[in-house]
């Protein structure tokens, strides 16, 4: 479902990026082709350099379908980016993928709090989210955060993953599926 991110999955990945209903929600939006391939290059040595986490998300026949990314990368937090092309809208990969990638993240990178900050007027992005029981609205919880996302104009809510809340979700998940 994940995997460290590949020069050769640029093209296709570009082109489901630059769909008008993926392109607003994009962190890295791109003019042309060219400028995605710098910046897909320039990820990946920010990831040997320890700044930055980025996978490809891909579906069940191993085709690329949008990106995740953890960036700024402070005292064992950072931020979390995803898109998920169009023609995949619905079926479940953008939950399955942050569970994927926060098992990596929690148990691999030592990350202990994951944020997400949401523009108030993407829906979609809001309901996926707090679909994810172990996910938590955290505009008063982290006021500093939510300041700081928001220190030009109020359009972002803030969300948060903390590693315990997510391993006792999967406990709770794994005692139900064997009792």
């Amino acid at each position: 479902m994940l995997k460290k991110r590949d020069l050769q999955e640029c093209h296709s990945l570009y082109s489901l990026m630059v769909d008008p209903a993926v392109s607003p929600y994009v962190r890295y939006l791109c003019q042309s082709y060219e400028e995605y391939l710098f910046l897909t290059r320039q990820l990946m040595v920010e990831e040997e350099q320890k700044k930055v986490i980025t996978r490809t998300i891909l579906n069940g026949a191993g085709q690329p379908i949008g990106t995740i990314d953890l960036y700024h990368i402070e005292q064992q937090t950072g931020f979390l980016a995803t898109w998920i092309g169009s023609p995949y809208f619905g079926n479940g990969y953008s939950q399955r993928a942050k569970s994927a990638f926060f098992v990596e993240l929690f148990l691999e990178h030592a990350i202990e709090t994951v944020f997400m900050k949401i523009r108030k007027q993407n829906i979609r992005s809001r309901k996926a989210v707090e679909k994810l029981p172990y996910v938590k609205l955290a505009n008063d919880v982290y006021p500093d955060v939510y300041q700081f996302i928001n220190a030009k104009e109020q359009i972002y809510d803030l969300y948060h993953v903390e590693r315990t809340a997510f391993f006792e979700h999967r406990m709770d998940l794994h005692h139900v599926v064997a009792t």
